[in-house]
């Protein structure tokens, strides 16, 4: 009981603290680096999508399930699960068939998410040198590819039968990559240096 009380106040520092720096330091310093003359201006995360493709789960579903359960104690939030919108044969693909699973986080759930997966998660990926900064969409949105779920903390590492990758989406209401990439870098991704 103590442990979950812990795990709730250290999540929502979390939260807050990543809240307070996003008005007090990021808001700041994107005005004067894009000259915004309003504050509204101001581009901000929306929201995060994890997303988890199980093409083996037609012949294992079992898999799906596992990919649901660690999917869900990486979010803290139940997954949806993703169906094939058409059969592709050569895939052995019915219409209809499970697939995979998503979880979008949005406000608190997507700071204290952002928070782990910054402070906690990315620095365990072996050989890791920064984030790609190729990965923008054009819009203003950001995907990276995780190879491995076990980088996240809340994964037992003696329990992981296979070995599972993800998307995670960072929606953003910036126009542009540029304006994107300024925001995610002041919230603290850490990004790949550019060679000059």
């Amino acid at each position: 009981m103590a442990e979950k009380k812990e795990e709730a106040t250290s999540a929502a520092n979390g939260t807050e603290r990543l809240e307070k720096a996003y008005k007090e330091k990021v808001v700041p310093a994107l005005m004067e680096r894009f000259r915004y003359k309003n504050i509204m201006m101001v581009p901000k995360l929306s929201k995060i999508s994890i997303n988890i493709g199980v093409g083996e789960a037609a012949a294992e579903p079992k898999l799906l399930e596992t990919a649901m359960q660690e999917l869900g104690q990486i979010t803290g939030q139940k997954p949806q699960v993703r169906k094939a919108r058409k059969a592709i044969s050569n895939f052995k693909l019915r219409e209809g068939q499970a697939i995979g699973c998503r979880v979008t986080l949005r406000k608190k759930n997507m700071y204290e998410f952002l928070d782990r997966f910054v402070t906690l998660a990315v620095p365990r990926i072996r050989d890791f040198r920064g984030l790609s900064t190729t990965s923008f969409d054009g819009r203003g949105n950001y995907t990276v590819g995780v190879r491995e779920q076990i980088i996240f903390p809340e994964i037992d590492i003696d329990k992981v039968q296979r070995i599972q990758g993800m998307d995670v989406s960072f929606v953003t209401t910036a126009r542009t990559d540029e304006e994107a990439f300024a925001l995610l870098s002041e919230l603290g991704m850490p990004f790949r240096k550019k060679n000059n």
